[in-house]
């Protein structure tokens, strides 16, 4: 063969560099060979169509609807009315007519302060009286004598005048005796001790049996009504103009639930805006009354307040869920007619509940990601697992 002419000796003889050239040409038609046989082999084209699937994610539209302006906070239940019962006369207890915890109402007898010695400065005060009585009828009958003496010229008008002055004295005695049984009378009724209010008694703080004085320091019990019931709470005071703006075209509806109860919220309105901010704070008091008919709320409880404002119509919302957030603000994924995603700016005025009110860069009827975002990006192709059409 031509070839072989000028290696005799076979392939073996041929320079290394040549072996090299044509072992590479030799894979290199093999792989074109194959790539051929690939394109044309079944099912191929669908295995390159998958290499890129839609991203899975949920959606929801967004919305223009009415949503109510309401500020949260943390209360405090209060007692409406708070009693220190206290002794206004100095004894011993001899009676106890309530049980610690128990529900009181006005005009119940709580306590007894033994009676006796007022009883019997009662009785000396009324012989005192009956005494005095006697002097001035003496004293009268002696006036008339005399007056009837000076019209005669018996006497002389300075012995006449000593005698009326002595009637007017035991009439003045008379009257500061029936004073004085008015007041041991009051002091006897001050031995029984009536509830001023209805309410729930407190811990007796002392027994039976020991000694009191009047208006001592330590109170005998506390009673706190209930019903109603007061809820203190504090906003931060640049809220002060809005609250004070609604709450003087009616009344402020609020609500308070006890956290992780599972209740529903109770129902009442607010009672009171304090007259000045707390300047540690940077907040302003704030008071709301509830009925409480079930005794739901309990003096000393904190609670969840939200106070209503009022209801903005109209308002742009879409889920919180939708809102993310990046180097430059707040954003959300926009689905569009060809399933792919863009990335928006938005500015959410605030959040209710489990929706985000936007400010700026949405428009009522586009959709949006609520589920799946960290897997998108502008252009990302999207398969909608859950649809919803409100928020």
């Amino acid at each position: 063969m031509p070839g072989m002419a000028r290696y005799p000796y076979g392939p073996s003889t041929m320079p290394a560099s040549r072996r090299i050239f044509l072992a590479i040409g030799g894979v290199i038609v093999i792989a074109v060979a194959a790539g051929l046989a690939l394109r044309d082999a079944p099912g191929s084209r669908a295995a390159a169509s998958k290499a890129s699937p839609a991203v899975p994610v949920t959606v929801a539209k967004v919305v223009s609807e009415s949503v109510p302006v309401r500020l949260r906070a943390i209360g405090n239940v209060e007692a409406y009315t708070t009693v220190a019962i206290k002794a206004r006369v100095d004894g011993q207890i001899v009676g106890v007519d309530f049980k610690e915890g128990d529900e009181v109402h006005k005009g119940e007898t709580l306590f007894e302060i033994d009676r006796r010695p007022f009883e019997a400065q009662l009785a000396q005060a009324q012989a005192t009286l009956v005494k005095d009585r006697a002097l001035l009828a003496h004293a009268t009958e002696q006036e008339k004598r005399y007056k009837d003496l000076l019209e005669k010229k018996f006497v002389s008008p300075d012995a006449y005048a000593q005698i009326r002055t002595n009637s007017e004295t035991a009439a003045a005695q008379i009257r500061a005796d029936e004073a004085n049984i008015d007041s041991v009378r009051l002091q006897i009724a001050y031995c029984t001790i009536k509830a001023p209010i209805t309410g729930y008694a407190g811990k007796i703080q002392i027994q039976q049996g020991n000694l009191v004085k009047a208006n001592d320091t330590t109170p005998l019990v506390v009673i706190n009504q209930v019903v109603p019931v007061n809820v203190s709470f504090a906003v931060p005071e640049q809220s002060l103009p809005s609250v004070r703006k609604y709450d003087a075209d009616g009344e402020l509806q609020v609500t308070a639930q006890v956290p992780n109860s599972g209740e529903k919220p109770i129902a009442g309105k607010l009672s009171f805006i304090d007259n000045s901010t707390d300047v540690s704070t940077g907040t302003i008091k704030l008071k709301a009354e509830f009925k409480n008919q079930d005794k739901a709320l309990w003096p000393g409880q904190f609670v969840d307040v939200v106070m209503t404002l009022t209801e903005q119509q109209n308002a742009i919302v879409v889920p919180a869920t939708a809102i993310q957030n990046g180097p430059n603000g707040q954003y959300v994924f926009i689905v569009k007619d060809d399933h792919t995603v863009d990335l928006r700016d938005v500015k959410v005025a605030r959040a209710e509940g489990n929706v985000s009110v936007i400010a700026t860069g949405l428009t009522p009827g586009e959709t949006v990601v609520t589920v799946g975002q960290l897997r998108l990006a502008p252009g990302t192709k999207v398969s909608i697992a859950e649809a919803k059409a409100s928020v």
